[in-house]
């Protein structure tokens, strides 16, 4: 397939990058830094544009058959986050001029403010607060896409990350804002970045999570 993936300079986005280029895709990486990305490939086009602006994006939107996005921002205690929001805002308009329908986002368990009532009590009162901006702009976004009728979506949800590559462990899925056990407590706290990669690849060739949000996990 051919992919656009937005973020590929990130942690997350190389490994996207590396396991897609390595299951015969064509990949552009759109960065805004091309330095930034070390990868070199004969499948591999590296453009620089600006994230929040759907005419830079367009151009290196047309042909694609997917955007993928691992794109991230800082936790910001005093002004909020929006480059979530907004970045999503221009991938969708530039997405309906280059006419692509399908896009794979990433974003975070917990992203809902009261999903996180189950964890432990270090995450609850410790973790969650301080990455609460980004949670709270991650929902955001995952509401745009909630009322966006036109094109085809996935939201993936992990855990904390950790810098692995891809395992062979099976995933552990759940429609909804974390991965429950019997009990409904929260299953696991971490996952490998090269594992959310493996996942949101799996996603080109399956319609089981369309126009969904999945927690995901390894076992």
């Amino acid at each position: 397939m051919k992919i656009a993936v937005l973020g590929a300079t990130g942690q997350t986005g190389q490994y996207l990058v590396n396991q897609a280029l390595q299951q015969g895709h064509t990949v552009t990486a759109i960065v805004r830094n091309p330095a930034k990305l070390t990868v070199h490939h004969d499948n591999l086009k590296v453009v620089e544009a600006d994230i929040f602006s759907a005419d830079s994006l367009k151009t290196h939107f047309k042909g694609q058959d997917v955007v993928m996005s691992c794109l991230g921002f800082p936790a910001s205690f005093f002004s909020g986050v929006s480059g979530y929001t907004l970045s999503m805002t221009s991938m969708i308009s530039a997405m309906r001029e280059a006419r692509v329908n399908k896009i794979i986002t990433m974003t975070s368990w917990y992203t809902e403010p009261n999903s996180g009532a189950q964890s432990s009590f270090l995450i609850r009162f410790l973790l969650l607060p301080m990455i609460r901006s980004i949670l709270t702009n991650m929902h955001e976004m995952e509401k745009l896409l909630h009322k966006t009728e036109d094109i085809s979506w996935t939201v993936v949800r992990p855990p904390g990350l950790k810098n692995l590559q891809a395992s062979a462990q099976e995933f552990l899925t759940h429609e909804g804002y974390f991965v429950p056990d019997g009990s409904g407590l929260p299953v696991g706290s971490a996952v490998g970045r090269g594992d959310v990669a493996r996942f949101m690849l799996s996603l080109l060739n399956s319609n089981a999570w369309v126009n969904k949000g999945v927690a995901i996990t390894t076992k």
